[in-house]
């Protein structure tokens, strides 16, 4: 086959620079290769990993099988507990966004939980936000008027069972 060219570290600032064009420019697997890419020579890179997070987000539109579990797996490798927070709340909405677009049969009822398993994520990022940083607030309040502008939106009618009586 081939083997993968390897990147130098002089080349990583550089690299990271072209993940945010690629991403403007709605070509997130290009992104998210060059997030592995910088990845391989560091693991832990953290600006690398938040990369690979919002280009793999990115593609949730897609349809690429497994790629919201493959967005959450690399969660852990965040090194502050308000960035594990704040991306996954990130995740959540950009799952209930993509399942308001697809308009499936049900999707209305999963967007909802969605929804609410990202502010449930903003509101934990937000009780140990960083002074001054209001990021988290801006994207809870961008779910609750996502939410409020779908009537639609709710939770699972919970089914009632009544016995069938014979007269």
């Amino acid at each position: 086959m081939f083997e993968l060219k390897t990147l130098s570290r002089e080349g990583i600032p550089g690299a990271l620079a072209r993940v945010e064009r690629y991403r403007l420019l709605n070509q997130p697997q290009e992104a998210e290769s060059i997030c592995l890419d910088v990845l391989q020579i560091e693991p832990d890179h953290q600006e690398a990993l938040v990369g690979l997070i919002l280009s793999l987000t990115d593609q949730f539109d897609h349809g690429v099988p497994g790629i919201v579990g493959r967005a959450r797996e690399v969660l852990p490798r965040l090194g502050d507990e308000y960035e594990r927070a704040y991306y996954a709340g990130i995740i959540s909405e950009r799952c209930a966004k993509t399942q308001l677009r697809q308009a499936r049969p049900g999707s209305a009822r999963v967007a909802y939980e969605s929804f609410l398993e990202a502010k449930r994520w903003y509101e934990q990022a937000e009780a140990i936000r960083p002074a001054g940083n209001d990021d988290v607030l801006l994207r809870w309040n961008a779910c609750a008027r996502a939410m409020l502008r779908h009537p639609n939106l709710g939770p699972t009618p919970e089914e009632r069972y009544e016995p069938y009586a014979d007269s």
